[in-house]
């Protein structure tokens, strides 16, 4: 992963002089084993100069330089999410709180900023730089360093606000359509509702009223007389006067007048 400047200055950090005792000769020890650190670190071979360190460590744990630069040999080494990275960080946030060298906590807010930048804090990284540069004025890469930040804050912050922005305008939308889907929809159902309204007034038009249908009655003739009754009359008077004709037939007979010939039906 590409990095901004993760300096060592403190590899090169010269510790005070040997003055010939054991704890002299302890400190020769460390001091030889930083010396080897730094050339290994120099030369790129970074895993070589990690061991380097934890051997001046190991002569003294409390040696500032030895942590620096066994910090920014893990750095090299690890990733954003490596457990070197984890490591380095601890070591480096001791060393920015705790460090009696001013350029060794000088140098440990930076790196720290560092990776604060690489992992897109810029808010983080823009407080340790600010750190850095107050232990010293003329750490020029951490002033560079903080416009950087600066800038890419900036950056970072108006595009969460177009993000949001394009949020509320794309919920806007959904909530638009949604509306346009119902107001369709309702507009459907009221189309439906017409239709089937129409539908039902045709069908009572076309079929009569219950009420208005009545049973028709036979039609009777002119006159109000069935045709049973009018033959029973026409027999009648059929009958009647065939009794009137055979009465006046007797009477002539009686007188001695000739018989007329009987006429059946004379109409």
């Amino acid at each position: 992963m590409n990095r901004l400047i993760i300096l060592a200055i403190a590899a090169i950090i010269s510790l005070p002089a040997a003055a010939g005792n054991d704890k002299d000769n302890s400190s020769r020890h460390e001091r030889n084993y930083i010396v080897e650190g730094n050339k290994l670190y120099r030369q790129e071979r970074y895993a070589d100069a990690e061991v380097a360190y934890r051997k001046a460590l190991q002569e003294n744990a409390m040696n500032e330089v030895a942590m620096f630069n066994l910090a920014a040999s893990l750095l090299r080494q690890g990733s954003a999410s490596g457990e070197s990275e984890k490591e380095a960080t601890t070591i480096l946030s001791n060393l920015a709180k705790n460090a009696e060298n001013i350029s060794i906590a000088e140098n440990s807010f930076y790196n720290l900023g560092n990776i604060a930048f690489n992992s897109k804090d810029y808010a983080k990284s823009i407080d340790l730089y600010k750190n850095a540069l107050r232990r010293n004025p003329d750490n020029d890469k951490a002033r560079e360093n903080l416009r950087l930040a600066q800038k890419k804050l900036e950056e970072q912050q108006n595009q969460d606000q177009n993000q949001d922005q394009n949020k509320d305008q794309q919920q806007n939308k959904d909530q638009q359509q949604d509306k346009d889907q119902n107001k369709d929809q309702n507009k459907d159902q009221d189309q439906n509702k017409d239709q089937n309204k129409d539908q039902n007034q045709n069908k009572d038009q076309q079929q009569p009223d219950k009420q208005d249908q009545k049973p028709q009655q036979p039609q009777q003739q002119q006159g109000g007389i069935s045709p049973e009754n009018a033959e029973k009359i026409l027999k009648a008077m059929e009958n009647e006067e065939n009794a009137t004709r055979q009465r006046v037939e007797a009477e002539r007979k009686k007188n001695g007048a000739p018989s007329r010939r009987t006429v059946v039906n004379p109409w």
